[in-house]
């Protein structure tokens, strides 16, 4: 497996010339290749095709996700920035992390899956990483913004507060679920109310 990732470049004579560079952001050749790899030797030709890996710096505190309509894995560039001793495992067991779920969906078909369901243990094993925990323990602190906006439910009198605006009509899931058998009712529509 990709113990490829953090072996060095190696020069005519056979001695490493430098370290494997990852971009910190946008598409990543090296790792979309070792990606594609590994899902050829899984059978998976058309995922192998069509997967790619990208740096996203916007990511904040998730340390990678993908994205199964695309074929496509994100990873967070401060993964780069962890300490010497643990970048390399961290990198590694995200990415494989990551290609787990997309390796999953592909092995699913049409057929829905749990995100962290048996389908994605399955295909962590396949990849060299069983027992794979679906959160990891990175210390990526969120960026904190003020909410700005509370959302009060007229019948239970939930509170949901969001730092952005919602831009449709919502009515309150538990609400909707226990009196309107999961359907959308207007009874339920959440009242906006803006904190300052």
């Amino acid at each position: 497996m990709p113990e490829a990732m953090s072996e060095p470049e190696h020069s005519s004579a056979g001695r490493p010339s430098r370290p494997w560079v990852h971009p910190r952001s946008g598409h990543d050749a090296a790792l979309s290749l070792v990606a594609a790899g590994l899902c050829r030797e899984r059978g998976l030709a058309a995922l192998a095709d069509a997967v790619s890996v990208t740096w996203n710096p916007r990511m904040r505190t998730a340390a990678g996700r993908a994205f199964a309509r695309q074929s496509r894995i994100e990873l967070n560039p401060r993964l780069q920035d962890l300490p010497e001793g643990d970048r390399e495992a961290e990198l590694r067991n995200t990415f494989l992390h990551e290609l787990a779920h997309l390796v999953a969906y592909a092995r699913a078909g049409r057929k829905r899956i749990q995100p962290h369901g048996e389908e994605w243990r399955q295909a962590c094993h396949d990849l060299g990483i069983p027992g794979e925990d679906r959160c990891h323990a990175l210390d990526f602190k969120p960026r904190r913004q003020a909410r700005k906006y509370a959302y009060t439910c007229p019948q239970c009198d939930a509170v949901i507060q969001r730092v952005r605006r919602l831009g449709r009509r919502v009515a309150c899931f538990p609400c909707c679920r226990k009196h309107a058998g999961g359907q959308f009712d207007a009874r339920f529509q959440l009242r906006e109310t803006r904190l300052d």
